[in-house]
């Protein structure tokens, strides 16, 4: 396991909602949100203005145009239609939600039930992606699916970031001169992306070895479920539920190449803080 390991979930089921708005600051990245496991999980990337699964739908939340579910368990995605009338209400302009393709039907049909309820249009831009799907997000953002385990259809999103960088041909050259070769139609640049941030919602440790994801474990920062986190629950009893236990993770250390690792999706049994744990 690589720079550090942090957890974020909540001291309780009461805990102050002003108290967990103030968030953490991961590798340059200011990170707030909630994560209980059954309960909700949001968690929030301001300065990328996006959220991962909405939860009951924090306030933080609202402000973020891209929302990414994971999943369609109501602790995951039950606030999304508050999500979307909220911004309605703010004008804020509607939001991109991306959604497993195989429950976009079923969300489109949620959204319609609560549109003939509110009497309003809950205006929103669903876009439903499968394991392997990319979309762009900004000139310099890109996200990709990737596969993960639970006990019903679920997926993971990796964010990587995108740069244009001069070709080595071209880097003694002055302004006016790179200027006259793009106008030209010559392709000066070649892209460079890099894996930034990992988000893998609910799922068994089997993400791990996936062939497939070696990027989510070279992410700078991997933000994944933890629900156990000690031996009054086994493994076997969290690979069940489609869950992931702290052991594994352990076990899994050598694997992981990322420079932070955010452990959410706590049991409610446990009573924890943002806190800093020990490096494996």
């Amino acid at each position: 396991m690589a720079a550090g390991t942090a957890s974020f979930s909540s001291k309780n089921l009461d805990s102050n909602p002003m108290e967990m708005s103030k968030g953490i600051q991961i590798e340059g990245y200011p990170i707030k949100g909630l994560s209980i496991g059954g309960h909700e999980t949001c968690i929030i990337f301001p300065t990328l203005n996006l959220a991962f699964d909405i939860g009951r739908c924090p306030q933080k939340a609202i402000s973020q145009d891209f929302l990414f579910i994971s999943h369609g368990h109501m602790d995951h995605i039950g606030g999304l239609p508050l999500y979307v009338a909220t911004r309605g209400l703010y004008k804020m302009g509607p939001p991109t939600i991306i959604v497993p393709k195989s429950i976009k039907n079923d969300v489109e049909n949620l959204l319609e039930v609560h549109r003939r309820l509110d009497q309003s249009e809950l205006r929103c831009n669903l876009i439903g992606l499968e394991v392997g799907e990319e979309l762009s997000l900004r000139r310099d953002l890109k996200v990709r699916v990737f596969r993960t385990y639970h006990v019903i259809d679920s997926q993971g999103y990796l964010l990587y970031s995108v740069k244009q960088k001069l070709k080595k041909d071209y880097l003694g050259l002055s302004g006016n001169e790179i200027k006259k070769l793009r106008l030209s139609g010559v392709e000066i640049t070649y892209t460079i992306t890099e894996p930034e941030v990992a988000f893998t919602g609910d799922t068994t440790s089997d993400f791990i070895v996936d062939e497939n994801n070696i990027d989510v474990l070279r992410a700078k920062i991997l933000v994944m479920e933890s629900t156990f986190l000690e031996n009054r629950v086994k493994v076997e009893h969290a690979r069940e539920y489609g869950h992931t236990h702290l052991f594994e993770i352990i076990n899994h250390a050598k694997k992981f190449k990322n420079k932070a690792i955010l452990l959410i999706h706590f049991s409610a049994r446990y009573t924890t803080e943002v806190r800093l744990m020990p490096v494996y």
